[in-house]
């Protein structure tokens, strides 16, 4: 049976989706990512040169 054109005039929205912002969206997005996303290694340092003082030592 065709459907009428009633019926495809009609937008579809999700149901899930009619409720939620674009900044609350956006801002799961960004959490998701920040949490998802392992820490990045340090730098690799420079050796030292026989001009250069020692760096001080930081207290734990």
């Amino acid at each position: 049976m065709p459907a009428s054109e009633r019926d495809e005039a009609q937008p579809r929205v999700a149901a899930g989706a009619a409720g939620v912002s674009m900044r609350d969206l956006l801002a799961a997005c960004a959490a998701a990512k920040a949490i998802s996303t392992p820490p990045r290694d340090p730098a690799p340092r420079a050796p030292r040169t026989a001009h250069e003082p020692p760096e001080p030592r930081r207290a734990a």
